[in-house]
């Protein structure tokens, strides 16, 4: 079945960085499109990165330039690389795998900033 395993959460001040985890087992993971999410109290879930099994990127204008996405293919692991961070990127962050029967969910991973 497919599992999906964030972790690498934490608390850290503004400023400063966090490197997140998602391990992925159950499905061939080079050829699916891979995604974070994030959802803060009170908020929809929002998209924050996401990553083509071709490796190409995507972000929206509220994580560009401070949060990466990459991939290993040989791990079946998908990071989040997230710097500069502010106390508005609060949040569970989710791991999502967009198979194309349906999307996978993990159980995401609590991140807080303070200021």
């Amino acid at each position: 079945q497919v599992q999906l395993v964030e972790s690498g959460g934490g608390s850290v001040q503004a400023g400063g960085s966090l490197r997140l985890s998602c391990a992925a087992s159950g499905f061939t993971f080079s050829t699916v499109n891979m995604a974070w999410y994030r959802q803060a109290p009170g908020k929809s879930r929002e998209l924050v990165a996401r990553i083509s099994s071709g490796g190409s990127t995507s972000y929206p204008d509220s994580v560009k330039g401070r949060f990466t996405i990459s991939r290993d293919n040989a791990k079946n692991t998908v990071f989040l690389q997230m710097n500069s961070l502010k106390p508005e990127d609060t949040a569970v962050y989710l791991c999502r795998a967009e198979i194309p029967s349906r999307a996978y969910w993990g159980q995401g991973t609590q991140v807080t900033v303070s200021s």
